[in-house]
């Protein structure tokens, strides 16, 4: 009960918002008008008291409307309601075989255009109702007809549906106080206000009929429209069953998806969400409705409207129960144009830009554009098994498309290459892969370096015979494999995928050997051999330019940590960094110690570096030392050497701004003194006097960066403690809670 002071206004927004929408989509489906309110009234009791979401709203929805009148078109109104039934039941076996989530199997690109196309197509037909006619079976009749349409136009029928247009685009510009009151109810309201004061002559809406009168079991004819027997209508009722589950099933649980990212509240069960569904279904095809599936636009305004419980969808059912049954005469004066005018809305807003501007930004427009055409001047089922055609084909290009690359070392005219393979390596890559290796020149030294998750032996075999064949023409021919993917695997057993699991750089690390694969850590001698067999091949094309100069950028200045790689952390190559160690990276202050000013002068004055970096770490030994007043007591040469930490043990008891700032954000107290050394060897660094000038004139610059080995994660450091810019990309891991806190880019 606590929730119902809540749930009870959120339901009559959600009936005052599902009650045009209802009597609407049951005309576009040339349906009976009481069978959307009997679909309305089951959507919300039966589906909201089953179904596996707590705000999910359920009803007649725009997303079958192509497909239900059709199937009404060629079988009969009381065959759909049959089949509706059937379709439940169905649903309910999805249900209950826990195989709900294969529903959502479907590409979204393809899901996105069948909704545009039945926009679409709602509208083309719906444009003819506003202008007082009649609209037809496929789109191609209502386009030739638009012209005709338009010249002989019913003026009061436009003015009508032109009033209800014209109040929902205009009701979205209005202050959120005013737009409690749904939209499309003030703007069917309005028209229908308009046309009888004014008296225009407009069809109205004939419900033939109280409400519970129109509710009652299906009767089915002897034989079907046309004079056939429904024996030989059996394939289509099949058809039209399946058809109607599966894009029921699918609208739901995208429905469910999309509304779960609305609210904070319980999350969907899916398999729950589809027995709701489909019980729903088998009662509304048994009384007489429409088929249900859940809503978006009817489940948000929910969300909006505070619903905290499914009691909410559960009382709508019952609000509209009330009206239909107690007040028929109000809904018999709403005019047809106006529920035209309203569907023509619904339509055009099923074709979302987000979703064009998403298929082009993804490359799949060309799907997008297929299966919409397909959905409008097909049909619906046809249109989505192209698009999904379409989808798994471009799928299949882009998974089979691996780069091949080939590029001299060394200039036009040097006698080695290099050729670089990624990705996916199958039979289907051989016409790229035998023409590149046919260009490379007789007598040529070649690199071929293979970054595989995926060898078959076709590639296995072209490779081969291709490095036997060049080899005996004077070649030199080495094979670099840097994925677990490995040509011999090819011919031992039949193909499948291999992903790296281990951190892989120009050959595995020996932790990860020794961590994950059982083997011993072996020598240093036995290390340098395992990169001589695999990955000095790999190198040598990065570091041959080196081999006379270096041109690096930085001067790296860092601990002597073990567990620092600075060029990994900085994504660097050879000759990018110009890299200086030291216990606790520091710039010492004994005249007599030069070591660091050495390097300084080389790399300033002689290599002409843009950037001076001082980067510390979590867990410093050098740091914990310091707190341990090892400093003061120079007693060891680690206790001499820290004297020139002084500074910084200093600026930490009196609360340099940089302690401040990591305290602040979580770090033990060893972290918050390895910050402020940063910060105070960056200020020693900026007024020292090899790099003041250059300073002082823009040409060089210090940063100070911090390594957190517990996130692996770069952090800069400023004078004013660690930097917080915006928040990063993706979603942080659970365990990963103190980085995501405070996640800050490196420069």
């Amino acid at each position: 009960m606590a929730n119902l002071r809540h749930d009870l206004p959120a339901s009559l927004v959600v009936f005052l918002v599902a009650l045009p929408l209802s009597l609407g989509i049951a005309i576009a489906s040339g349906a009976p008008l009481a069978a959307g309110l009997i679909a309305a009234v089951v959507g919300g009791i039966v589906a909201g008291a089953l179904g596996g979401s707590a705000v999910q709203v359920s009803g007649p929805a725009a997303g079958l409307t192509v497909v239900v009148a059709e199937l009404i078109d060629k079988l009969g109104w009381p065959m759909l309601c049959v089949m509706t039934v059937a379709a439940g039941a169905l649903q309910i076996a999805f249900g209950l075989s826990r195989m709900a989530r294969a529903a959502l199997a479907i590409a979204p690109v393809v899901v996105h255009a069948m909704l545009a196309g039945i926009g679409i197509t709602i509208a083309l037909q719906q444009v003819h109702v506003l202008m007082g006619g009649s609209s037809y079976s496929s789109a191609w009749q209502n386009i030739a007809a638009l012209p005709n349409g338009i010249l002989h136009h019913e003026l009061h029928e436009v003015i009508v549906g032109g009033t209800v247009i014209a109040i929902l685009v205009l009701w979205s510009r209005l202050p959120a106080t005013v737009r409690i009151i749904p939209g499309p109810l003030v703007a069917i309201v309005a028209a229908t206000a308009l046309a009888t004061a004014v008296g225009l002559d407009t069809q109205r809406i004939d419900l033939s009929g109280n409400f519970f009168q129109a509710i009652g079991l299906p009767k089915l004819p002897e034989s079907a429209p046309g004079g056939q027997p429904w024996a030989h209508q059996l394939s289509a009722i099949v058809l039209g069953v399946f058809t109607i589950a599966l894009i029921a099933s699918v609208e739901s649980l995208l429905c469910a998806v999309g509304v779960d990212k609305l609210h904070r509240g319980p999350r969907t069960n899916f398999n729950r969400e589809m027995i709701g569904q489909g019980s729903a279904n088998v009662v509304s095809g048994l009384l007489g409705g429409l088929p249900i599936t859940g809503v978006i636009v009817r489940s948000s305004a929910n969300v909006a409207a505070g619903a905290r419980t499914r009691m909410s969808a559960i009382l709508h059912g019952v609000w509209i129960l009330l009206f239909a049954s107690l007040f028929t005469n109000l809904v018999e004066l709403i005019p047809k144009a106006a529920l035209a005018g309203l569907l023509i809305v619904i339509g055009a807003q099923l074709v979302k830009l987000a979703h064009i501007k998403l298929a082009w930004r993804t490359g799949n427009f060309v799907v997008y554009a297929i299966t919409i055409g397909c959905v409008v001047f097909l049909n619906l089922l046809e249109g989505v098994a192209i698009g999904l055609a379409v989808a798994i084909v471009f799928l299949l290009v882009r998974v089979i498309r691996a780069p091949v690359e080939v590029r001299p070392v060394g200039g036009e005219q040097s006698k080695q290459w290099r050729v670089d393979i990624d990705g996916t390596l199958s039979f289907l890559l051989l016409p790229r892969l035998t023409h590149v290796l046919s260009t490379l020149p007789e007598g040529s030294e070649v690199t071929l370096n293979l970054n595989a998750d995926y060898i078959d032996d076709s590639v296995s075999e072209a490779i081969t015979d291709w490095q036997r064949a060049h080899e005996a023409r004077g070649g030199v021919v080495a094979i670099v494999e840097t994925s677990p993917a490995k040509l011999h695997h090819a011919h031992a057993g039949p193909p499948k995928r291999h992903f790296a699991s281990d951190p892989i750089g120009l050959v595995p690390w020996r932790s990860a050997r020794g961590n994950h694969r059982g083997e011993g850590n072996g020598s240093i001698l036995d290390r340098i051999d395992a990169y001589h067999r695999n990955g000095a091949a790999a190198l040598h094309p990065h570091i041959a330019g080196l081999t006379d100069s270096q041109n690096p950028d930085e001067l790296f200045l860092t601990c002597a940590d073990s567990r620092i790689l600075p060029n990994v952390i900085t994504a660097s190559g050879p000759g990018d960094l110009y890299t200086v160690r030291n216990f606790g990276n520091l710039v010492p202050l004994d005249p007599a110690d030069r070591s660091v000013d050495a390097a300084l002068d080389f790399a300033v004055n002689r290599l002409g570096v843009s950037s001076v970096v001082v980067c510390g770490h979590s867990s410093c030994g050098a740091m914990a030392s310091l707190l341990q007043d090892t400093a003061e007591q120079a007693t060891t040469p680690m206790g001499y050497w820290l004297q020139n930490a002084r500074d910084s043990l200093a600026a930490h008891r009196q609360h340099h701004p940089a302690r401040r700032s990591a305290e602040a954000s979580g770090y033990p107290e060893v972290d918050q003194l390895s910050i402020v050394n940063v910060a105070i060897q960056v200020d020693r660094l900026t007024r020292h006097p090899i790099l003041a000038p250059a300073v002082a004139s823009g040409d060089l610059q210090v940063v100070g960066i911090f390594f957190d080995i517990s996130t692996a994660r770069v952090y800069e450091v400023a004078q004013e403690g660690i930097v917080c810019p915006d928040e990063p990309t993706g979603t942080p891991s659970s365990t990963d809670q103190r980085s995501s806190a405070r996640d800050i880019t490196t420069r």
